[in-house]
């Protein structure tokens, strides 16, 4: 039976889990309808791909997450863990190439840098975010064989001494970093890319404030509202992974349910809280929210004009 504290912090991934859905269907459709009439972009395909990626997170989060608390034992005795952790490592892995990717875009487009490694970077962008996807595939191909001996070990290793019990943990928290070295990779490169592309924003925007003639500039408005975006994107990004962090704790120490759904409830912040900063800062996806909210709109009023000509 769950307490009132996990019924709340529940209700809360599950809101979570809406909004996410919500915000990267919206960023898929509009960029999948583009698709369809022809007009593919490099930043197309990234955002398609990163939101499709993150539906797909937000699945397994949650399912993965309600198993855990509501059937535990159902779930060891079954292979859906097997699944659900070939799955996770996949789509988790994806989800952040993707970010990667997006991160490493705005860096060559927006940032300026007199670096010659900098310029050759930029001029070659559009080879640079494919050799990402095959750093992804690598990873892929390294981590899926360590998933499998993770389950053969398990398997094999289920006697509940304190020996074995503490043996566990120290190769549960090694198996977790072989796991994560691609996912590790690319976030610090993620990492890096945004800390560089923040600085250069900075300097342009010291910049135009130092040649400033008491007029509001557009160009540095702008520069500053990426600056923000950057900086709620690391944030974010950081959540994810201490969440992912505090779940891991839940196989540590002795099981806690609360725990594994306070991990649960952070790491969900992320899938659907960048979605929504990316459809803030981009005039398309806003665009296309105010249509979806207008149409929303219109329907509610019918549907109310409709009700009191009945009556």
């Amino acid at each position: 039976m769950l307490s009132a504290v996990e019924g709340i912090f529940i209700a809360i991934t599950i809101i979570e889990s809406i909004l996410g859905f919500l915000g990267n269907g919206l960023i898929a459709l509009v960029y999948c309808n583009d698709c369809v009439r022809n007009k593919r972009t490099i930043l197309g395909f990234i955002l398609t791909g990163l939101a499709i990626s993150r539906i797909c997170l937000i699945w397994i989060i949650i399912i993965d997450g309600l198993m855990h608390v509501l059937s535990p034992d159902a779930y060891y005795s079954s292979s859906q863990i097997e699944y659900i952790g070939y799955m996770w490592v996949i789509i988790n892995h994806s989800s952040v190439c993707f970010a990667t990717s997006l991160n490493i875009f705005y860096f060559l487009k927006i940032a300026n840098f007199s670096h010659y490694i900098f310029l050759w970077c930029k001029m070659r962008i559009s080879r640079i975010l494919p050799l990402l996807k095959g750093f992804l595939l690598i990873s892929l191909v390294i981590t899926l064989p360590q998933v499998t001996k993770v389950f053969h070990d398990d398997k094999m290793k289920k006697r509940n001494t304190t020996w074995q019990f503490n043996r566990n943990k120290n190769e549960y928290i090694y198996q977790q970093l072989l796991l994560n070295l691609g996912v590790i990779f690319f976030l610090t490169l993620s990492l890096i890319t945004s800390f560089l592309l923040i600085i250069s924003l900075w300097r342009h925007n010291r910049k135009m404030q130092l040649n400033a003639t008491g007029f509001r500039d557009p160009s540095t408005e702008a520069h500053v509202k990426a600056m923000k975006v950057l900086i709620s994107f690391i944030i974010l990004f950081i959540l994810y992974f201490v969440g992912y962090a505090i779940e891991i704790l839940y196989f540590i120490v002795p099981r806690n349910n609360l725990l594994l759904i306070l991990g649960m409830t952070t790491t969900a912040i992320y899938p659907w809280g960048h979605s929504f900063i990316l459809i803030l800062g981009n005039n398309k996806l806003k665009q296309a929210s105010l249509q979806v909210l207008q149409q929303f709109k219109c329907c509610e009023k019918g549907g109310n004009l409709k009700e009191k000509w009945m009556f």
